[in-house]
């Protein structure tokens, strides 16, 4: 099976301080702060020293690119930066922390995490179908590319929870309520057409 799979592996960016503040980051360009380094490079040597990559690919925000450039070091590889695969455009509420969202929308965060197309797109919110298109074309032009081998790929959290749930790994009611903790990762095998989850890593459903 291996031979016929591109096996991608997905992982959530570093810590940043909008994250340990509880700010809405979306495609604002911050940077990782010394925690997130430290992850970084944790998760390195625990979870992908033995593992060989064809290729390393990140988002081209800045806390996702260092993060990539970290576990990339001492394998001694390049990272290829992709926009496709930013983290969701939040429009008008990057920087707003969670709770001035939920009292400005009059809905809880589990409501803002799923919100239908149309609504996000009147609140000037990248919607679900409009992230996981350019997502997704990323995606299976780089298992066609690298069939049979491992490719790793760092992007960010409302990218792996959309993606887990299209994919069925999570419900709905599952997707509301999960928490991706920086440098969680996915291991997915796909032939370009289909994906399926083999492993998941930090993703808690609560």
């Amino acid at each position: 099976m291996k031979n016929n799979y591109c096996q991608i592996y997905l992982v959530r960016h570093g810590e940043t301080d909008w994250n340990a503040k509880g700010l809405l980051q979306g495609q604002s360009d911050i940077p990782l702060n010394k925690e997130g380094e430290k992850q970084a490079i944790e998760a390195a040597k625990k979870h992908f020293k033995k593992i060989k990559f064809a290729a390393i690919f990140s988002s081209d925000l800045l806390r996702a690119k260092k993060t990539a450039e970290l576990i990339a070091l001492e394998k001694k590889m390049a990272v290829e930066t992709s926009t496709l695969l930013r983290e969701r455009d939040f429009g008008p509420f990057e920087g707003k922390h969670w709770q001035e969202v939920e009292k400005k929308l009059r809905m809880s965060i589990k409501e803002f995490r799923m919100l239908s197309d149309e609504v996000a797109k009147k609140l000037g919110i990248e919607s679900d179908e409009k992230m996981m298109e350019r997502f997704l074309r990323f995606l299976r032009e780089v298992a066609v590319a690298y069939r049979g081998k491992n490719v790793l790929i760092v992007t960010h959290g409302s990218v792996m929870r959309v993606f887990l749930t299209k994919l069925g790994y999570l419900s709905k009611e599952e997707s509301r309520q999960v928490f991706i903790k920086n440098l969680a990762f996915i291991k997915v095998l796909s032939d370009g057409v289909d994906f399926f989850v083999k492993e998941v890593f930090g993703v808690e459903k609560k």
